[in-house]
């Protein structure tokens, strides 16, 4: 028996309570005004006493609310990339490889808010408390290289990953990452900014990958990246 089972069976009582003694008497005794009752009782002369009943409510639905299978597509890909900011979701969206989909910051922060996925903390503590079923998997081939470089320094890849607040510090932390794609050696550093990742950072540790890989007798030729603000030269820092 549910809660609104127990609910109805609550104001049928009281019905069948006041046929028998008096509705101000048995509103007493039950706990309920007697205005209420009174309101009861106008839905059930028209309705039946199935009108008793908890009626469902549905959350409304704003007439400037995106589609459902946009909502989807904004959650998914905050989700698979929670560290992402407002701005930077915003900004990826609109991107032709994920559709070209323009929506504002306001209207993603919507969308994550109905969701309770409105800050960086939740996504990340939803994706942390995420665990798959155990279930054995038959071994699959090495994935097939789609970058290929045959010389320490041809090629580096770079990227920047958001690892949170830490006591003690003050601001974000972020680890800006290096690897090179012939080697598959690896440099990272963690740093802090007020919000956002910055070029400054990225610019350093570009700097100390060609110093090590010139010490090493080899040049840095070429890096790649995904193009983020912090990857471009000459972007302000955003806090």
């Amino acid at each position: 028996m549910s809660e609104d089972d127990v609910l109805f069976g609550y104001r049928l009582r009281l019905f069948t309570l006041a046929a028998e003694i008096g509705v101000r008497a048995a509103c007493r005794a039950m706990g309920v005004h007697h205005s209420t009752y009174y309101r009861w009782k106008s839905r059930v002369d028209r309705f039946g006493l199935e009108a008793l009943r908890v009626r469902e409510r549905r959350q409304p639905r704003m007439p400037n609310q995106i589609g459902p299978h946009l909502e989807q597509r904004v959650l998914a890909f905050s989700l698979s990339r929670p560290g992402y900011g407002l701005r930077r979701i915003s900004a990826e969206l609109a991107r032709e490889k994920w559709g070209g989909l323009r929506l504002s910051e306001r209207g993603i922060w919507r969308v994550l808010r109905r969701h309770g996925l409105s800050t960086r903390t939740r996504r990340l503590a939803l994706i942390a408390g995420y665990a798959d079923a155990y279930e054995r998997k038959p071994p699959t081939p090495a994935p097939e290289r789609h970058i290929e470089a045959t010389e320490p320094g041809e090629l580096v890849g770079l990227d920047c990953f958001y690892v949170g607040r830490l006591q003690g510090t003050k601001g974000t932390i972020w680890q800006y990452a290096a690897i090179d794609i012939a080697s598959g050696f690896a440099w990272a550093e963690l740093h802090t900014s007020a919000r956002n990742p910055i070029a400054r950072h990225t610019r350093s540790l570009v700097h100390r990958v060609a110093s090590e890989l010139a010490a090493a007798g080899w040049k840095l030729r070429a890096a790649i990246s995904d193009d983020g603000s912090e990857f471009r030269a000459g972007s302000s820092p955003r806090s």
